[in-house]
């Protein structure tokens, strides 16, 4: 999808469509006011007619009207008069793609960025259009025989009445496609099936994606590397599956050398059975999800990287395949991670941990700023918080608050959960340093507990994001790519301060 920016009399600019907002109200205000004045009274016509009356969700098409040099205008409704939410604005847009994706206009004119969203400015209300507005053209259909059709509509034209405004629209349109490239990215890697979408198809992805951009630096450990580091952790993990586990670097530096990284870590279980603590088979192929922090690290590494922003970023992705076999680890089993701690596995399904505490502890060595890492960790954090917000912890109160404020400003939000010291109790073993399951209660919590003793050596959080990164069953299953928006905009924010 192409954006543009455009400013002018409206009723000037030849176009397939333009789109227009009207709320409830019975006066018309703002760009539809003035197009009635222009067309001689055809909109607020079809107002009084009842064909529309501007409350959310409504549109009625017009054609050819007089002294408006677009073949149609779209009237969409806003619904009460004043601020819109973040949640309208978006279905607002939702309605306006869903009108126009597959009509006969190849070419759109939005003149939306008036309206007035809730603490939103031009750029932001602009950016999460864009970015809106290319969620809703995603498809996926590589592996069907009969594709799905593209998408007539071709390219959106962002106008305002003002061309001082040019300038915050171009950055959202720029910002907004980044974070699009970024999101459609982690979404495709996420709907492969485990069959395609291994460790080593995931390091293939990603020394691609570092040929795309001059001075990216990829670094893929194979499993012998990571026995000489003792990645004992890890390696447990693998050792029922064929399939080899990989340890994927991808750095990018935006600034100076010496500048600390900020450091994102990725859950990359490409499938997960549960290993010997065998899930149930009903919704198993969903667990070709469970290698979505991989996935969003990749997206955030591709958006930041287009843009050039002026930092530096290392992505660490802790990847392999957790599957039940003569060799795989047994509940009970001891190992040792690579930070000398030892482990007493309880549940092999509790597998996500045992890789990213070995990631971790590797991440030490880049002296990072702040590491974030990223994982579909627990059920527990779906019963906690649902499928519409991401879990949040960590040892750093500045740094969560940075996470929970760019959550806002994306509209991709998070939200705190405690890490107390008293539910790191619930992780005591009597043979081992640490039992890596906690019991019943709060397992989203003691998950990240587990996390937190490898963590000790750097401002750290850790993103649950077990009911986010997916839509769940029926037509609309499929990765979502967040929290890709949530984690470029924290990044952006360390840039402009």
């Amino acid at each position: 999808m192409e954006f543009n920016v455009k400013h002018g009399a409206l009723e000037t600019i030849k176009t397939g469509c333009l789109v227009v907002g009207i709320n409830e109200a019975r006066t018309l205000s703002g760009s539809a006011a003035h197009l009635d004045g222009i067309c001689g009274g055809q909109i607020s016509a079809a107002v009084k007619r009842g064909d529309i009356t501007g409350k959310s969700g409504q549109s009625l098409m017009l054609f050819a009207l007089p002294g408006i040099s677009a073949q149609r205008v779209l009237l969409v409704g806003t619904g009460k008069a004043g601020d819109i939410s973040d949640r309208d604005w978006r279905k607002l847009a939702q309605k306006v793609v869903a009108t126009l994706k597959n009509g006969g206009a190849t070419d759109a004119v939005l003149a939306l960025a008036e309206l007035p969203v809730k603490n939103r400015d031009l750029y932001a209300r602009s950016r999460l259009l864009v970015e809106t507005v290319r969620e809703s053209l995603y498809q996926f259909d590589q592996f069907k025989s009969k594709k799905a059709d593209k998408p007539r509509l071709k390219k959106c034209t962002l106008w305002s009445a003002d061309k001082a405004d040019a300038d915050a629209l171009k950055r959202a349109i720029a910002h907004g496609q980044a974070i699009s490239d970024g999101t459609d990215l982690t979404r495709d890697l996420g709907n492969l099936p485990g069959n395609v979408c291994t460790p080593t198809y995931l390091a293939k992805e990603a020394k691609a994606l570092a040929k795309q951009f001059k001075g990216i630096e990829a670094e893929v450990l194979d499993e012998k590397d990571m026995k000489a580091l003792g990645m004992g952790s890890l390696l447990a993990v693998s050792a029922g599956s064929a399939e080899p586990a990989k340890l994927i670097r991808l750095s990018y530096q935006g600034t100076e050398a010496k500048a600390k990284p900020h450091v994102l870590v990725g859950k990359g279980i490409t499938f997960d059975t549960g290993g010997i603590s065998l899930k149930p088979g009903a919704s198993m192929d969903e667990m070709k999800y469970d290698m979505c922090g991989a996935a969003t690290v990749l997206g955030v590494f591709k958006a930041v990287v287009s843009l050039q922003l002026p930092i530096n970023l290392t992505v660490l992705i802790a990847s392999a395949e957790n599957m039940p076999s003569g060799t795989a680890t047994k509940p009970g089993d001891i190992v040792t991670s690579m930070s000398g701690q030892t482990i007493e596995i309880l549940n092999t399904d509790a597998e996500g941990r045992l890789v990213l505490c070995d990631a971790l502890t590797y991440a030490e060595r880049f002296n990072p700023a702040s590491v974030v890492d990223i994982a579909t960790l627990t059920g527990a954090c779906i019963v906690a918080l649902g499928s519409h917000t991401t879990g949040v912890m960590g040892n750093n109160d500045q740094l969560i608050e940075q996470l929970l404020d760019a959550g806002k400003q994306a509209d991709d939000r998070g939200w705190q959960l405690p890490l107390f010291d008293e539910y790191q109790e619930q992780l005591d073993s009597p043979f081992a340093d640490i039992a890596n399951i906690g019991g019943p209660k709060a397992g989203t919590i003691t998950a990240a507990c587990f996390l937190s003793r490898f963590t000790k050596a750097y401002p750290w959080a850790h993103l649950d994001i077990a009911g986010t990164a997916w839509i769940s069953g029926g037509k609309e299953k499929g990765a979502t790519g967040r929290p890709v928006p949530l984690l470029t905009q924290y990044l952006l924010n360390q840039v402009q301060g």
